[in-house]
């Protein structure tokens, strides 16, 4: 079997933390955010880490 290589979009999206855990942007922040409220727009500031059913499927991608 040939290696699996590492997916682009998944190398430019996300990173692995010291610990192993998969960080990654919040999203719903990018547009329509005058129906937003503020508490909304204030809690997807900055980064966060994925749920152990997304960081299965993200790390194989980004290990290959």
């Amino acid at each position: 079997m040939p290696k699996l290589k590492t997916k682009s979009a998944v190398k430019k999206r996300f990173s692995l933390t010291g610990t192993g855990k998969i960080k990654g942007t919040q999203s719903f922040k990018r547009h329509n955010l005058l129906c937003k409220t503020s508490k909304m727009k204030r809690k997807a500031k900055g980064c966060t880490i994925m749920s152990e059913a997304a960081s299965k499927v993200i790390k194989k991608f980004l290990i290959g």
